[in-house]
């Protein structure tokens, strides 16, 4: 299906994977909902094993109720970057260096390390500066790939296909 449609369809339920843009295929849909751990969660393992069978493979979410804002880059089977802050619960997670992108952008620098509760009002005020907004997650798409919020319906040629959440494979 189209675009528009596929799109449109992702939102509600399932994911779109749309055909090729500028050398990337994207996938999107209301798959990963929460806040992810580095140290626990499926979405880890997933991004790897995709990056295994793909090469490189990027991640983004971002919920703007929740405030939920994250971003990973996996690439041949390595988990190279991952960042994610959770407003509703203040967690946040990072693994990997900061990248070039969020360094520039002054996001995703930071995170909760060990001594957290001690730290001063000075130490806060400088976690919270970097801590990113949905905005940013598509700042770093643009930076690492695409910006999906500036692909305009007639730049993608040809059809996508849409499928249910539940249909996915992850072996």
């Amino acid at each position: 299906m189209d675009w528009i449609t596929g799109t449109d369809l992702a939102y509600r339920h399932g994911v779109y994977v749309a055909p090729p843009i500028r050398g990337w295929t994207l996938a999107h849909g209301e798959v990963h909902h929460g806040c992810f751990d580095p140290e626990s969660d499926d979405l880890t393992g997933w991004l790897v094993a995709m990056s295994w069978a793909l090469g490189e493979v990027h991640y983004y979410a971002t919920h703007r109720v929740s405030e939920s804002h994250q971003w990973a880059m996996a690439v041949d089977g390595e988990l190279r970057r991952m960042f994610g802050h959770c407003g509703m619960s203040g967690e946040t997670y990072a693994l990997g260096e900061p990248t070039e992108a969020e360094i520039e952008l002054g996001v995703g620098t930071m995170s909760m390390t060990a001594g957290w509760q001690q730290w001063t009002d000075e130490q806060w005020d400088a976690f919270n500066a970097t801590l990113p907004d949905e905005f940013h997650v598509m700042k770093i798409a643009e930076r690492w790939s695409i910006d999906p919020t500036k692909i305009r319906n007639d730049s993608v040629q040809g059809d996508g296909i849409h499928g249910a959440a539940e249909t996915i494979i992850t072996d």
